[in-house]
């Protein structure tokens, strides 16, 4: 009398991949704004006060809050379905019009409409020094800049891959990704 264990539905396992990422993003936002206002605190110099406004605290907190609801309303898709030339999450993505949507949404800016286009906005940004929000881009098309994704941290990043799929995340260490990588991006937010 072999007993199987049930199936855990895939919409479940996912469920608790993003769950465990948000986690994962929310401890790591806590130590990059911890680590940003350390240097203040070493120089702070209570003698002889001077009135005036705090700028980097508040735009280090912005950007990363920015950067990490980008990152979050990037996850929420999980699982729409990939459509060529889909721009929404009722009509399905494509990679760009994943992306675009995100960023629109999230900074309420005009986005381009194409990953070539995309990878002429920003700063470059070298591998090693990835953060999440950043765009990564593939040439998966025999053209660079062909596909892109955003960056999510630890070598991941999640995108709507082809037809047939639907928006997930992905490994850039895998063999694919990896021989097809073209760069990265960091947007002004």
């Amino acid at each position: 009398d072999a007993r199987m264990a049930p199936e855990i539905p895939v919409f479940i396992l996912y469920n608790q991949v993003v769950k465990d990422y948000i986690a994962a993003m929310r401890r790591y936002s806590i130590v990059l704004m911890v680590l940003a206002l350390l240097p203040l605190s070493a120089i702070a110099d209570d003698s002889n006060p001077t009135p005036g406004p705090e700028y980097a605290p508040a735009a280090s907190t912005d950007v990363l809050g920015q950067a990490q609801e980008i990152v979050l309303r990037a996850l929420s898709f999980i699982g729409v379905r990939y459509k060529w030339g889909g721009t929404s999450p009722e009509s399905g993505f494509d990679c760009s019009g994943l992306i675009r949507y995100v960023y629109t949404q999230v900074t309420g800016q005009p986005f381009p409409y194409n990953a070539q286009e995309m990878s002429r906005v920003g700063d470059n940004v070298a591998h090693t020094e990835l953060q999440p929000g950043d765009l990564v881009f593939f040439n998966t098309l025999r053209k660079p800049f062909s596909h892109v994704g955003i960056y999510l941290g630890e070598s991941r990043f999640v995108h709507a891959p082809s037809r047939g799929g639907h928006v997930e995340i992905s490994d850039m260490g895998n063999r694919y990704w990896k021989a097809r990588y073209n760069g990265a991006r960091r947007l002004p937010l």
